[in-house]
């Protein structure tokens, strides 16, 4: 029988990026380089650094509200059990106006790595 099990990450813990959001790595395995999943957490007040990625990337959002800008479009609200699709090289940021952190799933096609990610602010 096929053991398929992927040992989980090194360090589970949260890790809080320069883009001003906690990471948690669930899958990022270079054995898997078609998908990575983490949980992410943006605390009451902040708004993540503008920045796009190289890769696709979905947001599913699970608790708390905020406001999500992808590209030129409009900033539009998101709530839990919304999914949004953000295209490979869009530029994007996430807002959490609430009380309570906004915690969300984010999936990245292929498997997210520190050079997917462009600043597109200065810091």
């Amino acid at each position: 029988m096929h053991d398929a099990r992927i040992p989980a990450p090194q360090a589970r813990d949260e890790i809080l990026t320069r883009e001003r959001c906690y990471i948690t790595e669930l899958l990022n395995d270079e054995r898997v380089p078609q998908v990575s999943l983490a949980r992410c957490r943006v605390p009451p007040g902040v708004t993540t650094e503008l920045h796009s990625l190289s890769v696709a990337e979905w947001y599913v959002i699970g608790s708390g509200h905020g406001w999500m800008t992808v590209g030129d479009a409009a900033p539009f609200e998101v709530r839990p059990g919304d999914s949004i699709a953000i295209p490979a090289h869009a530029s994007q940021c996430i807002e959490n106006p609430g009380e309570e952190d906004l915690v969300f799933q984010c999936i990245c096609v292929p498997r997210f790595e520190p050079a997917c990610y462009f600043a597109l602010e200065d810091n």
